[in-house]
């Protein structure tokens, strides 16, 4: 396995991806959801830290994402497995699938 050599912050994967990044927090806020290490806490001052992901990460992600939006039925489950809050499930659930 290759080094990591650079990280890219949550909000910024949000962008990439067009994704809600409440969702995205969502999903990584349990670190079991992609592979050991591609998601990293960096500390930005003393005592806040902010998540971010390497390109494993990022395309773990995407798959996950593209995978659960095949059918609605398939994303509302992804969302009730994955997501916690419903206040998210509710604002993304009626997003157009791609």
């Amino acid at each position: 396995m290759a080094a990591t050599t650079h990280v890219c912050l949550i909000s910024h994967v949000a962008s990439l991806l067009g994704e809600d990044l409440d969702l995205l927090e969502a999903i990584v806020s349990n670190d079991d959801n992609l592979s050991y290490g591609s998601i990293v806490s960096v500390q930005v001052d003393h005592d806040n830290y902010q998540t971010a992901l390497t390109d494993d990460g990022i395309g773990e992600l995407r798959d996950m994402l593209m995978s659960a939006r095949v059918s609605v039925e398939e994303w509302h489950g992804f969302l009730e497995d994955f997501v916690d809050d419903p206040d998210i499930i509710a604002r993304v659930k009626d997003i157009p699938l791609r």
